[in-house]
């Protein structure tokens, strides 16, 4: 299984992005799936969680309101749509798939196997 990010880039602040993240070599609906970010120098940290189904949403209390996470398991691909960004939103964002396809709100990287190689949003002031 692989997972492929896309969509960062430099931003202004109250700007918005949308991430994607495509799954090759296994079916998305097989999977919860999660974001994370880390920030320079800092430890990674959860952002949104996504259950098999896309019925069942989480979100790190520093998102919620500005975040909305999505799926389309026909496209294999998994979003994020990134809203009124602040300058602390800079970090690579990462996409990871939860062998657990009900889960929505595991917020611990033990909790993830497969990783994408991440993609950076830099959000200026």
């Amino acid at each position: 299984v692989q997972l492929q990010a896309s969509g960062g880039g430099l931003v202004q602040a109250g700007g918005s992005l949308r991430l994607s993240c495509t799954i090759s070599g296994g079916s998305l609906s097989s999977y919860a799936m999660g974001w994370f970010r880390q920030a320079p120098g800092k430890e990674r940290e959860f952002v949104s969680a996504i259950g098999w189904s896309g019925s069942n949403k989480d979100y790190a209390d520093s998102v919620k309101g500005r975040f909305t996470i999505s799926r389309d398991n026909a496209k294999n691909t998994v979003y994020l749509q990134m809203g009124n960004l602040k300058p602390d939103d800079t970090a690579t964002y990462y996409c990871a798939t939860d062998p657990l396809p009900s889960a929505c709100d595991h917020d611990l990287d033990h909790d993830y196997d497969y990783w994408g190689q991440g993609t950076l949003v830099t959000v200026s002031s």
